[in-house]
């Protein structure tokens, strides 16, 4: 697999998020994919209810914005250093940031996620 196959998978994973577009982040996965989002909690199969993801950044969020840092390719696979900023739809300012780390099948489709970040760090923001 190109590592350009894999850099435009993982723009188009950040760009649907920014864009709050749960059809356009869904097509990104494979149909069995699996996402450990955070780390440390219950994967979930992303085609089973995570419309729901994207619904919730849509009634928090007025704007989202992801900056990628760095991407560290290897073989079928991505470690991204990433920045999100927001602005919550009662006004507040988030930042925060973690890695996701992103494994692409043959097909191009992402099959699996692993991201390391703190929601709490960003729900605490909102507050």
């Amino acid at each position: 697999m190109s590592q350009e196959t894999i850099k435009q998978v993982v723009a188009a994973y950040f760009d649907n998020i920014a864009a709050m577009n749960p059809e356009g982040w869904i097509d990104n996965f494979a149909e069995d994919a699996v996402s450990h989002d955070p780390v440390g909690e219950p994967p979930a199969k992303v085609h089973e209810g995570y419309r729901q993801f994207i619904g919730q950044l849509q009634a928090v969020f007025e704007k989202l914005e992801a900056t990628t840092e760095h991407i560290f390719i290897a073989a079928n696979e991505a470690a991204v250093k990433w920045t999100m900023a927001g602005v919550s739809k009662s006004g507040k300012s988030v930042k925060f940031e973690g890695i996701t780390i992103f494994e692409v099948n043959p097909e191009g489709k992402i099959q699996t996620t692993r991201a390391y970040w703190s929601p709490a760090q960003m729900i605490a923001q909102l507050r």
